[in-house]
This record gives structure tokens, sequence and C-alpha cells, in this order.
């Protein structure tokens, strides 16, 4: 969801946010994709598939948290295509 409550309507655009998000939040916390320690991702069509993996690699460039990817028939706001949990971890 966007900051002004928006959702996009296309799933590629909702990926980007998405990714987008999650980087905003490491970065907030002086993290970064490198401290991702695991991801769930959720999608409502496994048709998606192929691209959400395109949006996530240009995120996540080398970086290669635990993942794990699960089709489910719906999120709790019906026009969401996509959710990602993330965990980073700083290393100290």
């Amino acid at each position: 969801m966007a900051a002004d409550g928006t959702i996009p309507s296309g799933f590629e655009e909702q990926a980007e946010l998405v990714w987008t998000n999650v980087c905003a939040a490491l970065d907030k916390a002086g993290l970064t994709v490198h401290d991702l320690v695991k991801i769930t991702q959720y999608l409502t069509s496994a048709d998606d598939i192929k691209a959400h993996a395109a949006v996530r690699a240009r995120y996540l460039g080398s970086a290669r948290p635990a993942s794990m990817l699960v089709v489910v028939p719906a999120l709790v706001w019906p026009a969401m295509s996509i959710e990602v949990e993330a965990w980073a971890a700083r290393a100290d």
C-alpha cells in the first residue's frame, strides 16, 4: 500500500511498491537488503511468480535471504495481489 493508502491496480506496480517499502523500512533502521535473513512472499496468482521474481531480483541483487513463496487465494485487502514479510538482523 502506498503512503497515501492507495493500491496500484497492476501486479508489477504492486510488486515494485512492496519492495520499495521493504527497502525504505530497512533504510530507516540503518539496514540494507544484505541484512535480510528471511522473506515470505504471498501472491494471489501463480501466474505472477515470474514477474515477481524479476522485480525481487532487481531489489535484492546479490542478497540471498532464506525465502518462501506461497500462493494464496486472497489477502486481507482484496485489491492486493502481493504481500511480503521481511525479517532482518544486524550482525553486531
